[in-house]
């Protein structure tokens, strides 16, 4: 069964939240982290006849397609201010040639 996309990804940032707030810079560690990420569980529900996963928790009704999709989508990162200065940057400096062959 799959795990609630929704449900999973405001976990995690209550989780993130509260390690930070509980560990100082020098303890943190990423796999602390992933490991609490790993503990957090919200199967979905599956309805055979409609082939649709259902969230007892937040109502969530989709197909596993639909699932795979909110996924993707919420752990896509932002672009920041950052991403696009260096974006244009490269830009900028790659050579006419290489601008056109884009």
């Amino acid at each position: 069964m799959p795990n609630c996309p929704e449900c999973t990804a405001v976990e995690r940032k209550k989780v993130q939240a509260k390690y930070e707030a509980e560990t100082s810079e020098e303890d943190r560690s990423k796999d602390d982290l992933y490991r609490l990420y790993d503990e957090i569980e919200f199967p979905m529900k599956s309805e055979a006849a409609t082939k649709h996963f259902i969230c007892k928790r937040c109502g969530l009704y989709a197909t596993r397609e639909q699932v795979s999709d909110i996924r993707i989508r919420l752990n896509r990162r932002e672009k920041t201010r950052q991403d696009i200065q260096d974006d244009y940057l490269d830009w900028w400096q790659k050579s006419k040639k290489e601008k056109e062959l884009e």
